[in-house]
C-alpha cells in the first residue's frame, strides 16, 4: 500500500512539471518502464532512486513523502 501511495504522489508531482513519464525518466536518467512501475506502485524503489526522483521533481525527500502514511502494525 505504501508503494502505491508513493507512486500516486510521484505521478501527481510529475504532472505538475508538465513532463510525460518518458521525458521525466529521461531527465533523471531512469528507464521509462521502470519509472512507470514506480508510479503504478508496483516497485519497491531504492533510496537512491527516491533521491533521483525527488531531485528531478525539485522537491526534498521529505516533501516527496508529504501526506503519505504507511500501514500501522496495530
Amino acid at each position: 500500500m505504501l508503494a502505491k501511495k508513493l507512486g500516486e504522489r510521484i505521478k501527481e508531482l510529475r504532472k505538475k512539471t508538465g513532463l510525460s513519464q518518458e521525458k521525466f525518466a529521461l531527465k533523471i536518467n531512469m528507464d521509462r518502464t521502470y519509472f512507470a512501475t514506480v508510479e503504478m506502485g508496483k516497485r519497491n524503489v531504492s533510496l537512491q532512486n527516491i533521491e533521483k526522483i525527488a531531485k528531478g521533481l525539485d522537491v526534498t525527500i521529505s516533501e516527496l513523502f508529504d501526506g503519505i502514511e504507511g500501514e500501522s502494525d496495530d
